[in-house]
């Protein structure tokens, strides 16, 4: 059984036991997060699709760590014009483990 949810304007596919790095979510290390925005859900013999999302459905798991991604490095250059920008971001993330998948 697996499902696809959508947070932080992405979307993933998941089933239970999988680690996935999220958005940055609200929360401490080892409390419970709810995952409500359901946009399939495949169980052994049937596919539920929903319009835009299965009602009732979500998905549970625990938090298993805040953290920062890797340095990202961006840099503008015009050349002959003495313009050169450098920047760098590390995007948050939240790691979610996820326990169980409810079809509502």
């Amino acid at each position: 059984m697996y499902a696809v949810i959508r947070t932080g304007g992405k979307q993933y596919r998941v089933s239970e036991g999988d680690l996935v790095r999220v958005e940055k979510l609200p929360g401490d290390p080892g409390s419970q997060v709810q995952l409500d925005e359901v946009l399939l859900i495949r169980g052994d013999d049937s596919i539920t699709v929903g319009k835009p999302t299965v009602a009732g459905a979500s998905v549970s798991g625990v938090i298993v760590e805040q953290g920062k991604a890797k340095k990202i490095r961006g840099f503008k250059y015009k050349r002959r014009k003495s313009y050169r920008r450098r920047w760098g971001h590390r995007q948050q993330y939240t790691a979610v483990r996820i326990q169980s998948i409810h079809p509502g």
